[in-house]
């Protein structure tokens, strides 16, 4: 599969520019098309409420959503312009999981920012990545909110353990894998997820991204006293990835909302931009 259609968000957040870079650099790599979505609401005000509020203060709320939308949108032409990359913006009115989900539909890639609790920007959006890697269909790209990520392709890791939600995220990641310099494969305490797979489960993987022409090398870390996503992330650095490929969500979304796990970690903690398949 191409990397072609690349489906990206469009806010407000103050790391809403670095996002749209990577996402026009990585379309160059690929000739793809890039598409942004802006989702917006209109405050709901009770008819009751509203009689209490002055007209001009219902105007200047209208004026001040309009100018975000424009905002938004002209940051979008004008990074995409200056990258030279075939681009559409849709500015639609929604909510923004409904619409990104909607129009997620028809891309090979949809590309998030990470939720940042300390930018206005992301008020009612911290459950948005969650939810949408787990009902879109297709792979997400997530983005952190801190950082500059130019260059996706000089060094991805791929958190491997056998299992079909890696499988699903190495194969849905192979268009960029492919065009990688070096792919480290990565196992975490692999006696525990051998499941038929030899010790080195990443060896034969590595056998079959060869075959695809991908520069890859098989590593395996044994940490029982530490966390699986917080050694992915501290590996990731060390090793100076610029993007980790994982599968998303092995157990229930509830469990780990409830108990923690490697998922909602990275999510939290990434400091690489992460590539993401449920």
């Amino acid at each position: 599969m191409a990397l072609k259609d690349i489906l990206v968000h469009v806010d407000n957040t103050k790391s809403c520019a670095t996002r749209l870079e990577t996402v026009m650099a990585l379309a160059q790599e690929h000739d793809a098309n890039v598409t942004g979505v802006y989702a917006y609401q209109r405050p709901v005000v009770p008819a009751f409420i509203q009689a209490q509020i002055s007209r001009e203060v219902l105007d200047e709320q209208s004026k001040q959503l309009k100018t975000m939308r424009e905002t938004a949108k002209k940051q979008f032409e004008d990074i995409a312009k200056k990258a030279g990359v075939r681009s559409e913006i849709r500015v639609v009115e929604g909510e923004a999981y409904d619409v990104l989900r909607l129009n997620s539909r028809y891309s090979d890639l949809l590309v998030l920012g990470q939720y940042d609790p300390n930018d206005d920007g992301n008020e009612g959006l911290s459950e948005l990545p969650d939810r949408l890697v787990l009902s879109t269909g297709r792979p997400v790209l997530m983005i952190p909110h801190f950082g500059r990520f130019d260059n996706l392709n000089q060094r991805v890791m791929v958190a491997w353990d056998g299992s079909r939600l890696a499988c699903r995220a190495l194969n849905d990641s192979l268009p960029i894998l492919e065009h990688a310099k070096k792919v480290d494969v990565l196992s975490v305490n692999p006696h525990e997820a051998a499941n038929g797979h030899n010790q080195e489960p990443g060896a034969d993987i590595c056998l079959h991204l060869a075959r695809h022409g991908v520069n890859a090398e098989a590593h395996h870390i044994v940490a029982d006293d530490v966390d699986a996503g917080n050694m992915l992330l501290s590996r990731a650095s060390d090793e100076g990835a610029t993007m980790l490929v994982m599968g998303a969500y092995g157990h229930r979304r509830l469990r780990e909302l409830v108990l923690g796990g490697v998922t909602r970690y990275i999510l939290r903690h990434m400091t690489v931009p992460v590539f993401m398949s449920h």
